[in-house]
């Protein structure tokens, strides 16, 4: 067949494999997209029909570009698949079925600003106010419990030991309870409503069943509990299975995914079959050698050896830097130096970090080189603040039981209703158990609200039933708009004129235009769609490969993504990995393995710097090189110090000499690695420490606390100061 040409003799083989269930261990690089996408075109050539197959993935983003190359292989069939992520697919199910829930199937999504907001409000309401009980704290732990299908009552009855445990699970308890009342779900609930309703219902589960007839999960490793069971649930029959992934990439136990899932497949489904994808396409032989050295450390893992036919290509280059103003300036000149030697585009570049504050320095050296760059997985477009007032409004157009959209809106922009009137209008809807929303219209009865607060209320009221009533009569696009206009939230932002308030206002304008444009390709969508399909927008979602632009992000976020030239920041010990205090292996080994992610995204070069010392937590910290580092194969690495690595016999001049001794020293005062806090020796003085700084440039003063000799002022420029 014409759609098995494109692939090797393994991937033919996973592609034709139908006897039974099986599993696709698919190793960085090896072509699990192709084969995805192949096999699912090859079913339907075979005379599967498009509807009958599930194919689950764990991005928007591989969804689209999935159903995109399927489109290609065999046209406009892809559109009738049911493809998409567990949570998109299985909130189309509840939207469908929501009435066997007790839900309506205009049930709002909560995200987790949404959620920690909630909490927040249950915990002022509940009168708890404990030092280890946050907002966010607490609703962090109701999504792992959630991810393990642990309910309040099951925590209550096995783990609530302390006072802190017991309270938590009263605010556990009343936050299901007022996500119900508000015709909410959070997104764990969107997998754990259908194991209640498929469980709950065996028709409806019978229902599903039939119409699967084939599923397929990508990103088999990432897969938690709930993921599992509904796969169980679903599965038509055992041998009508193929799930695809990479135990060596695993990296999500923090949000309940569970490697065991893929390493107990063949128990699971009995009778299963494996096949390794073992060639990749994308690295350099020494990149893979490296990745291999790191990757082999760990126990647990299915075993496979990656291999290319690719050229050997270059070392890996480890740069050592004295902090991490000293590490972004070297990255930022290795990057010019890049682009002017290989001829590459800005956006062939990427820099990951083990965690998002890392990426501050990177910035700073980034916009004072005049080197372009975008964040992916900074603060999402829809979470914007300005973007998230205006969806609640259609939220709360859309569902009247949102009671959280409605706080967030309810003095936006303000209308003179305060906290105080709000929490007394709440107290009266508690009392005669009604919504916020039913409240509003009889808020004259509040007689603790004054009366001109009341007409404020009513007034909101009246501008709210005007767009529920239009709701049906206009476009999402075109209700969107004259809401805004009415608004005159625009108007409003555009008046202050300062920068922030111009970003606000091209955001909103940005979301209309998205509203608008999603209506024009979308005309039989509800609005409930749109708001459906934002609510579950990711960070890498919204990544724009086409922009001539460097690319930040953590490396979580670059899973699945790959570039020519990949820099590793911060490889330390306490960043990366994370902890050196690790409770179990296990939590070691999942730090390799994003280590080993971070490695196997590169196509032909890999940086990995780190600092000796990091202003963290408010002081500096002097750090330690990342083991990780020391397990690389020595063959595959040259130390940009020229120490360490095959080569240390030849000291080879490295970047960080080039740079360094004559670029540095250059560079702006105020990037400096002096900072207060800092441990310094001088060659009379001896060791002291930091106390001030004042000034720049060649008038910079530094006040020194020295250990010998007392306290010392003086000149940077002169004092040939050294970190200890």
């Amino acid at each position: 067949m014409k759609i098995l040409n494109q692939l090797n003799e393994e991937q033919q083989k996973a592609v034709q494999y139908n006897s039974g269930p099986h599993m696709i261990v698919a190793g960085a690089g090896s072509g699990k997209t192709r084969v995805l996408t192949h096999k699912i075109a090859f079913l339907i050539e075979k005379g599967l029909e498009p509807s009958t197959i599930l194919a689950l993935t764990f991005t928007n983003k591989a969804a689209k570009e999935m159903k995109e190359r399927i489109r290609g292989l065999i046209g406009r069939k892809a559109e009738e698949l049911w493809m998409g992520t567990f949570h998109s697919i299985f909130a189309r199910i509840l939207r469908i079925e929501s009435d066997k829930l007790q839900y309506r199937p205009n049930f709002s999504i909560y995200d987790r600003e949404d959620s920690s907001s909630l909490v927040g409000n249950i915990m002022q309401i509940l009168n708890i106010n404990l030092e280890n009980l946050t907002p966010n704290g607490v609703q962090h732990r109701i999504s792992f419990l959630k991810n393990q299908m642990i309910t309040p009552e099951d925590f209550s009855k096995n783990s609530a030991v302390t006072i802190s445990d017991k309270k938590f699970v009263e605010i556990y308890a009343e936050y299901n309870k007022r996500l119900f009342e508000n015709n909410a779900m959070d997104f764990d609930d969107l997998l754990l409503k259908p194991i209640e309703l498929f469980e709950g219902n065996e028709k409806v589960l019978s229902k599903y069943k039939k119409m699967f007839k084939y599923i397929l999960v990508d990103e088999y490793q990432d897969t938690n509990k709930a993921q599992y069971e509904l796969l169980k649930l679903l599965s038509p029959n055992k041998d009508r299975v193929c799930v695809v992934g990479d135990d060596a990439q695993s990296i999500y136990s923090w949000r309940g995914a569970e490697i065991k899932n893929m390493l107990n497949f063949k128990k699971d489904f009995k009778g299963s079959k494996l096949f390794r994808l073992e060639q990749n396409y994308r690295s350099t032989k020494t990149i893979l050698a490296a990745a291999d050295s790191i990757i082999k450390n760990n126990t647990g893992q299915i075993p496979k050896t990656l291999w290319t036919e690719n050229n050997d290509g270059e070392e890996l280059s480890i740069i050592r830097a004295s902090d991490e103003k000293d590490e972004a300036f070297q990255i930022a000149k290795r990057i010019k130096k890049e682009i002017s030697s290989r001829k590459l585009s800005l956006n062939d570049i990427a820099l990951f970090y083990r965690i998002n504050s890392q990426s501050r320095a990177l910035e700073d050296a980034l916009r004072r080189e005049k080197i372009p760059y975008k964040i992916v997985g900074g603060v999402e477009f829809y979470r914007r603040k300005e973007v998230k007032d205006i969806l609640a409004y259609l939220r709360i157009i859309s569902n009247q039981n949102d009671e959280e959209s409605l706080l967030r809106i309810m003095n936006f922009p303000q209308r003179g209703i305060g906290n105080t009137s709000i929490t007394k209008m709440i107290a009266f809807a508690r009392k005669l158990n009604l919504t916020l929303f039913a409240t509003m219209a009889r808020v004259f009865e509040v007689i603790e609200v004054k009366e001109r607060i009341q007409k404020n209320v009513k007034q909101f009221k009246l501008l709210l039933d005007k767009y529920i009533g239009l709701k049906e009569k206009l476009s999402i696009g075109e209700l969107t708009a004259a809401l805004v206009d009415e608004l005159g939230i625009v108007r409003v932002y555009k008046e202050e004129g300062t920068p922030e308030s111009k970003a606000r206002y091209d955001n909103i304008q940005e979301l209309v235009s998205a509203v608008q444009e999603y209506s024009k390709s979308n005309p039989d969508a509800t609005m409930d769609d749109f708001l459906s399909e934002v609510s579950l927008v990711a960070g890498v979602d919204m990544y724009d490969e086409k922009a001539n632009a460097v690319t930040l992000m953590t490396i979580h976020s670059a899973k699945g993504l790959e570039f020519p030239i990949v820099f590793v920041t911060g490889c330390e010990e306490d960043i990366f990995p994370l902890s050196p205090k690790f409770d179990n292996d296990s939590r070691l080994e999942e730090e390799r393995r994003l280590f080993y992610v971070a490695l196997t995204r590169a196509k032909e070069k890999v940086f990995l710097s780190y600092a000796r010392s990091r202003y963290r937590f408010g002081e500096v910290a002097y750090q330690s090189k990342s083991r990780f580092l020391d397990e690389l194969d020595e063959s595959t690495y040259e130390e940009a110090n020229g120490a360490g690595g095959k080569k240390t016999g030849r000291k080879k001049k490295a970047f960080y000499d080039e740079f360094y001794q004559e670029s540095y020293d250059d560079f702006d005062q105020d990037r400096r690695s002096l900072r207060v806090g800092s441990r310094v020796t001088h060659a009379v003085f001896g060791v002291g420490k930091i106390l001030q700084i004042i000034g720049t440039g060649d008038m910079q003063r530094v006040t020194i606390a020295f250990e010998q000799h007392g306290t010392k002022q003086l000149l940077s420029k002169f004092a040939n100061l050294k970190l200890v």
